[in-house]
């Protein structure tokens, strides 16, 4: 390689960068917990970097894309989200920028999973009697019950990959499946699934037979026991099927008064205000976040209200957060692998340079013949 190519990461993301060192790249990390200044990625931008590592904290908009006309090749997004990240801006200036899309799949699916069990059979709260000292005898209902997930019927809003996780999960708890999604209907996965469920059934593995198919947004979140978000965030303007605020007043009351949520998608999907009201009045049983509308969760937020502590569990965007999932520096595997691959292809011009052939890079549009 006749070029060193310079790169300034947002966050540290392991030995991944060793990979790009061991490269001959001359690699630049921001060397605290919090995310940079937003001044600090522009001024590094400017200075003629090839590559930017960044995260979804960073705003990537077109005042770095200007900042880097001529000089950036690449942005390296360590998230298969890239709400921050102007699209529009950078094909503008003709700059590839990459996700780490499939590697988080299972880890997140798995997590939505066991937020969901958390929630529903109480375990902050029972942990917490025990903790406090609380606990002073055995009991058939004092002092509370919590609700099984197996045999339960959950919606899926959103089958794409995660969402397709989720499924392939919840079959084996014996869960009813209603799917939605604003945007393609995966019917032959879907048919692959009821003929594994119908199996089980038939073999006695499970006492039940269970089943999944598609039905409208409205018919999902009247009619089941658990709700998962797993949708991408589109604004008003940027589909025709946009999700921002999906869960809002009018659709949170579509729900049982039983029903829990969990979103482990994006913050801005879930009205907040809407959702604290929701718990504080009932309209639905409990909720579970990992993300938020506005990243760290603030101090007054409604979500933090104590009167619903019990039943709105909050998790610090965490779903992602496994040993191999994150920091494997196999591009297969994990999200720092994929990460810096992303940015090796766009640099090293790998697929013969041709981008649109680049399996990591989101906006391929801006580079099409």
């Amino acid at each position: 390689m006749s070029k060193t190519f310079r790169i300034f990461a947002t966050c540290d993301i392991g030995k991944a960068l060793d990979l790009l060192r061991n490269r001959g790249y001359e690699v630049e990390v921001y060397p605290h917990p919090e995310a940079p200044p937003k001044s600090l990625i522009v001024d590094k931008v400017a200075s003629g970097i090839d590559g930017l590592i960044t995260t979804l904290r960073d705003s990537i908009d077109a005042e770095v894309f200007e900042a880097g006309q001529n000089t950036l090749k690449v942005v390296a997004q360590f998230a298969v989200g890239f709400d921050n990240i102007n699209r529009a801006a950078a094909n503008r200036h003709k700059i590839p920028f990459t996700n780490t899309a499939d590697v988080l799949t299972e880890a997140t699916a798995e997590f939505a999973l066991l937020m969901l069990g958390m929630l529903a059979r109480k375990m902050w709260s029972a942990e917490h009697l025990t903790r406090e000292n609380r606990w002073g005898y055995w009991h058939p209902y004092l002092p509370f019950l919590g609700d099984e997930v197996t045999g339960k019927t959950i919606a899926i809003i959103g089958t794409g990959r995660i969402g397709l996780a989720m499924i392939k999960k919840c079959a084996g708890f014996d869960m009813n499946m209603l799917c939605y999604d604003p945007a393609y209907e995966n019917l032959e996965y879907i048919k692959a699934i009821q003929e594994i469920m119908d199996l089980r059934h038939a073999r006695g593995i499970s006492k039940e037979r269970n089943w999944i198919k598609y039905v409208p947004f409205e018919d999902a979140l009247r009619e089941a026991d658990f709700v998962s978000v797993h949708v991408p965030l589109l604004r008003p303007g940027e589909s025709s099927t946009p999700t921002h605020h999906l869960f809002n007043e009018t659709t949170l009351r579509m729900m049982k008064s039983t029903a829990f949520l969990v979103n482990t998608s994006r913050g801005p999907v879930v009205d907040e205000a809407a959702l604290a009201r929701a718990l504080r009045e009932n309209w639905i049983g409990g909720a579970a976040l990992d993300v938020y509308e506005k990243e760290p969760l603030p101090a007054d937020s409604p979500l933090r209200d104590p009167a619903i502590a019990d039943r709105c569990r909050l998790m610090p965007h965490f779903a992602s957060a496994a040993r191999i999932t994150r920091l494997d520096t196999d591009p297969n595997k994990g999200m720092a692998g994929r990460c810096v691959q992303g940015l090796i292809d766009v640099l090293e011009s790998k697929y013969g340079g041709d981008i649109t052939k680049m399996p990591y890079v989101v906006n391929k549009e801006a580079f099409a013949k």
